[in-house]
């Protein structure tokens, strides 16, 4: 990637190196939260992991349901060791969205108890024939978890000793979470939900500018676990002030969607867990029009967000979806520059109107 003294473009790549699979996002939650912390006026980390940062309104003392929480997740998609075999190779499956396809043949990291080792995922020889079982998938191009296992070169006992065991999370190793510059875009695995957070961080700094005109309280929350359960979310929704939840997303890029790679946000209308409440929807899109971008509407239906999850659950009453636009979702993807700067502006937008 081309080296830049920009601000935002460095803390992205912080956040992009931060290794952060569900129910263990530490790396990720201490950028989020040394981050969030001097642009708030409280911040802390709750009970089930998230960090939030709260930005009190020009009315201290205006009603707490009027409070709008922005969730913005820290969990990545990832692997979780499902069976340690005799000979110290380990068996592994999805932890969130992931399908082996994802990430290939490829290095990892094994966050153990007591260590982190390395290791590699396999697929097993491409010279196999379709005799053996694990070659039919691999050659065929249909490969699944069970096809998948991770080469430590540890025996049983060692891996033991380091705490890897059946639970523990398997996640790209750092050699290959450096972004990549394309042109006009940024390319690198996790930008969902790195660039995102980015955006959100980006929003309080906005947001410092146009305190006088900040007439509710915002919670600025990054979530756990939203790749598996959104269950972050939904702990989030239930013990912080305030109806409306607004989830911060990277939006797919489809013909199937009609969205397009552009810095214009997506505003979602709805997925697979409901639709997003009307009013908000066009709030946001007029918030993006007012920034000066071409709010891209779109009904995801193969999608869910934290904000839709804690609509569909009842703790949220009014829910909308604000989403850079992204290609290779959940793959090695891409996002264009200046897409982080106008999720952010659109954000501060609608805060602040």
């Amino acid at each position: 990637m081309h080296k830049t003294e920009n601000p935002a473009s460095t803390l992205l790549t912080q956040l992009l190196r931060a290794r952060g699979p569900g129910g263990q996002e530490d790396e990720v939650r201490a950028i989020c939260l040394e981050s969030l912390t001097p642009l708030c006026d409280e911040a802390w980390v709750d009970q089930a992991g998230n960090v939030v940062g709260l930005i009190k309104g020009k009315h201290s003392d205006a009603e707490p349901a009027g409070a709008v929480k922005v969730m913005a997740h820290m969990d990545e998609i990832a692997m979780v060791v499902k069976r340690v075999e005799a000979d110290g190779t380990l068996r592994v499956t999805a932890l969130g969205g992931a399908n082996p396809v994802n990430f290939g043949v490829c290095p990892v990291d094994i966050l153990g108890d007591t260590r982190i080792l390395p290791g590699v995922l396999s697929f097993g020889s491409m010279h196999a024939t379709s005799n053996t079982a694990q070659g039919a998938d691999v050659l065929s191009g249909d490969v699944h978890w069970n096809d998948v296992h991770v080469i430590t070169r540890c025996t049983a006992q060692a891996l033991c000793e380091y705490g890897i065991r059946p639970g523990s999370r398997v996640v790209l190793s750092r050699h290959w979470r450096e972004p990549f510059q394309v042109g006009d875009a940024i390319a690198a695995h996790f930008l969902d939900d790195r660039a995102p957070i980015a955006a959100v961080l980006h929003t309080a700094q906005l947001l410092a500018s146009r305190r006088e005109a900040l007439a509710r309280d915002v919670y600025l929350v990054f979530t756990t676990l939203e790749e598996e359960c959104n269950a972050g979310a939904m702990y989030a929704a239930s013990t912080l002030p305030g109806d409306t939840t607004i989830a911060v997303e990277v939006g797919p890029v489809m013909q199937e969607y009609g969205t397009r790679l552009a810095v214009d946000p997506i505003i979602n209308t709805g997925d697979q867990k409901g639709y997003y409440t009307r009013a908000v929807v066009n709030d946001l899109a007029a918030a993006a029009e007012r920034c000066g971008y071409s709010p891209q509407y779109a009904l995801l239906v193969d999608f869910a967000s934290d904000a839709s999850a804690v609509m569909s659950n009842g703790t949220c009453a009014r829910a909308g979806c604000l989403a850079i636009p992204t290609e290779n979702t959940h793959g090695y993807e891409l996002i264009l520059d200046g897409a982080v700067q106008a999720c952010a502006e659109t954000l501060a937008e609608y805060l602040a109107a």
